[in-house]
């Protein structure tokens, strides 16, 4: 019913070591059963997977806004060298249509000298046309690493170049045809024109497709304008026309007019306003006059025109268009770099409106998961800190209350949200009150229970205390020696159901009402508890140290050695001895009972010694088992470690009395030792003849022939734990059940016949003044000092008195359930030092 708070804290302190332990769970976890996920995995998991997916999407999103911004950023680049690209095509039809019109004089050269003139008039030329192919070359390196299509137009634009290069190395000295020479500057202004209509924004992005459509196609018509130049100007400085130059020359202005035409559609107004601005200025119409005067003057035939006069015009209208076209470039390439850089921004801004996306929701999932989680911590927390510790501490204080029922704070809960979660914890919160209100309730129960056991043990040991009463006065008036075998043996068995009271009291949790207020000898404790069993004739103690106990604790102690010596004379044969040995060990001492009978298993052995180490709540358990329950909560309460031990033919119990328990010897004069035997000496023996040999008495056993007593009286533990007799020459047997040996010495003072008092207290009443009735004691012996003659009363008359005050005072005792004061270790009453 209840423990000690030793015990209690041992238990507390033990389960606050394993409160940090992680909870063993009942089964193995497998990390592919979703409900086994621990649930950080679990809200990692919610989280992780929407965002991995989000991501994803976002990713791809991004992706095809990241190819969109390259695309157009590439083509932004390749728009951007347009003008290079521009640049050298325009020198390449000036050159070509200078060589076309010195390609006559070239032929008609005599001489070297005659052939350098020739070259120096196109010299300027060429060092445009290598000038500008080499700031297209500087220009487009970047680019093509970025686009390879583009890259493989510029190389065949390129390679076409170089057979440029190598046709003029070769013009002088080896003899060319018109149309061989004039077709690579053609493939090359061709290549270059592809080049520069190489530039794709995308589907997309119609306008820039057509901003590149514009320049392409007034690239062209400008080309188709400069062939038709180079073929008049070729006729005019030979002379005349071939056969097929009407038709080739009808062919191309029909094509230049196409191309305009196409230009203007895809142009602009402002461009188209531009376009018809530039062709009414002076130059351009005279080109434009003697353009249409050469091909339609005469239906039948072309006109020649003046070389000089149709060069200056053309080339003026040539440099006007080239001026024109660039403008056009420029504004292509300004649309595509605001297209690119818009396109830059938004996708920007996409992955920026993506990453601030992702960032706010899982920031927003990581607050609600770590609020969740830190929620389901708690939780975890407190139900593992109320499972392990407060709840087991609560039983614990309820179970070890011997008084009136404490209060239990039931913590609140601590998740204070209004979510599911903190529900669960209001819940968990009040079956934790209830559990405690059940706890209170059984220990209420409990204590009601103890308090009947406690008033019924308190009335069975006064009914046993008036039967004891009783058998005194049979056995003091019995001389039939079977008659008072059969009155020890009553009182045996009223001593036994004392012992059973007392355990009740044990069960109950409450402590025995038998104490001495000095030091008893350890020899006296254990004749004492051999007197309380039934089979003490079979106890034989061995060796025992002069050792004393502490008078409070003796009633328990003896109670605890009388249920070991009951369990070993219980389960060992009849004819066996109980062996008892008693000896000091360090600042304590070891007592071991020594059995020969049948012993226990090592399962049985381990689990009595952990009843013994860890008293046990009462239940049925404890009362078909109650020694052992009682003497581990006798132990527990007074810090005496029992263990059982496996002997060569039965069980040792070994206990280990603390050196608290232990105290110093008494004065000789104020507590004299009691008698090795602890049974008392007949007041008168028979005579006993030589061959009948005399079997001595030994501790709780009578001899097997009883002799005839005057007044025989049985052997219990308070009679041993009494005052033995004094020795034979002091001549008193005020302390002896027998009687005096010898008639009063004649040298004992009479005590004086006033009694002194030190005055009277508070209520009127006379205070006794210790040891001022001893005059033996207090003042010595005068010499030549008359003794005065006394007469010690007669034993009988006080045994009985001192029977019913102890009997009266049992009963007070249990009625009341006061405790007699015990004075601490080391002190005396009754006179002695304090």
């Amino acid at each position: 019913m209840a423990a000690g708070p030793d015990q209690a804290s041992t238990v507390s302190n033990h389960r606050r070591r394993r409160f940090d332990v992680r909870v063993v769970p009942h089964r193995r976890r497998s990390a592919l059963r979703l409900r086994d996920w621990r649930m950080r995995t679990k809200l990692a998991t919610v989280l992780v997977i929407p965002s991995v997916a989000f991501l994803v999407l976002a990713g791809v999103q991004t992706q095809s806004l990241v190819s969109r911004a390259n695309t157009l950023s590439d083509f932004a680049a390749q728009v951007g060298i347009g003008p290079e690209i521009a640049d050298l095509v325009h020198w390449l039809q000036q050159e070509r249509d200078r060589t076309a019109g010195e390609l006559s004089a070239l032929r008609a050269a005599s001489s070297e000298e005659e052939s350098a003139q020739v070259v120096e008039v196109l010299r300027p030329y060429r060092d445009g046309v290598d000038q500008a192919a080499q700031a297209l070359h500087r220009a487009a390196e970047p680019v093509g690493k970025g686009d390879s299509s583009w890259a493989e137009t510029y190389s065949v634009a390129h390679q076409a170049y170089q057979q440029i290069l190598y046709m003029r190395n070769v013009m002088t000295t080896v003899v060319l045809s018109d149309d061989t020479i004039l077709g690579n500057y053609h493939r090359a202004v061709d290549a270059l024109l592809t080049l520069l209509a190489q530039p794709s924004p995308g589907a997309e992005r119609p306008e820039l497709s057509d901003a590149v459509l514009r320049y392409v196609q007034f690239a062209r018509a400008k080309d188709l304008s400069s062939r038709v130049r180079a073929e008049l100007y070729a006729a005019a400085r030979n002379g005349g026309y071939q056969d097929n130059d009407r038709a080739q020359l009808n062919d191309l202005r029909s094509r230049q007019l196409t191309a305009l035409g196409a230009f203007r559609v895809a142009a602009s107004n402002a461009q188209v306003a531009r376009y018809d601005q530039m062709s009414q200025l002076d130059p351009f119409v005279q080109a434009g006059r003697l353009e249409e005067r050469a091909l339609t003057q005469n239906p039948t035939a072309l006109t020649l025109l003046a070389d000089d006069d149709w060069w200056t015009f053309s080339e003026v209208r040539h440099d006007l268009l080239r001026d024109f076209e660039a403008g056009i470039l420029a504004d292509s390439a300004t649309q595509a770099d605001r297209a690119s850089a818009a396109q830059l921004r938004e996708t920007l801004l996409m992955v920026g409106v993506i990453i601030t996306v992702l960032l706010v929701a899982v920031l927003i999932s990581v607050l609600i998961g770590r609020s969740m989680a830190r929620s389901i911590r708690l939780l975890r927390s407190q139900a593992l800190r109320i499972a392990q510790i407060e709840l087991p501490d609560a039983l614990a204080r309820l179970r070890s209350v011997s008084g009136g029922v404490p209060q239990i704070e039931v913590s609140p809960a601590v998740v204070r949200s209004l979510d599911e979660i903190g529900e669960l914890a209001e819940a968990f919160v009040a079956v934790h009150r209830s559990a405690v209100g059940v706890a209170v309730e059984q220990a209420n129960m409990r204590r009601n229970v103890n308090a009947m056991f406690v008033n019924l043990a308190r009335r069975s040991q006064v009914l046993v205390e008036r039967q004891l009463e009783l058998l005194d006065d049979l056995e003091r008036e019995e001389s039939d020696p079977d008659q008072l075998e059969n009155l020890f043996k009553l009182d045996h068995l009223a001593a036994r159901m004392r012992r059973n009271d007392e355990s009740l009291l044990v069960l109950a949790g409450t402590e025995s009402t038998r104490r001495w207020n000095r030091p008893v000898g350890l020899n006296a404790v254990l004749l004492a508890a051999s007197a309380e069993i039934e089979q003490y004739q079979r106890v034989r103690h061995e060796a025992v140290a002069d050792l004393h106990l502490v008078g409070h604790a003796v009633g328990e102690v003896v109670h605890l050695l009388a249920e070991l010596l009951e369990n070993a004379t219980a389960f060992s044969r009849p004819d066996t001895i109980v062996q008892v040995m008693a000896r000091a060990e360090g600042a304590g001492a070891t007592v071991e009972i020594a059995d020969q009978g049948l012993g226990m298993s090592p399962t049985a052995l381990a689990e009595a010694n952990a009843v013994l180490a860890e008293p046990p709540a009462a239940d049925v358990a404890t009362v078909e088992r109650m020694g052992l329950f009682v003497v581990s909560h006798l132990a527990a309460r007074h810090g005496i470690e029992v263990r059982l031990h496996g002997g060569t033919g039965g069980l040792v119990a070994r206990i280990r009395l603390p050196g608290a328990l232990l105290a110093a010897p008494p004065p000789p004069g104020l507590d004299p030792v009691p008698s090795p035997r602890a049974l008392p000496v007949p007041r008168s023996q028979a005579p006993v003849t030589a061959a009948q040999p005399v079997e001595l008495p030994v501790a709780g056993r009578r001899p097997t022939t009883v002799p005839r007593q005057a007044h025989p009286v049985p052997v219990r533990a308070e009679d041993v734990l009494a005052p033995a007799a004094a020795p034979a020459s002091t001549g008193s047997g005020w302390w002896s059940r027998e009687g005096p040996s010898s008639p009063a010495t004649a040298g004992s003072p009479a005590p004086p016949s006033v009694p002194v008092t030190g005055g009277t207290n508070d209520r009127g009443l006379p205070m006794r003044v210790p040891m001022a009735q001893l005059r033996s004691v207090t003042q010595p012996a005068q010499p030549g000092q008359q003794q005065v003659a006394r007469h010690d009363p007669d034993p009988e008359a006080v045994g009985g008195m001192l029977s019913k005050l102890y009997s009266g005072v049992r009963r007070a005792e249990a009625e009341e359930t006061t405790e007699i004061p015990v004075p601490p270790p080391g002190t005396w009453s009754e006179g002695g030092p304090k």
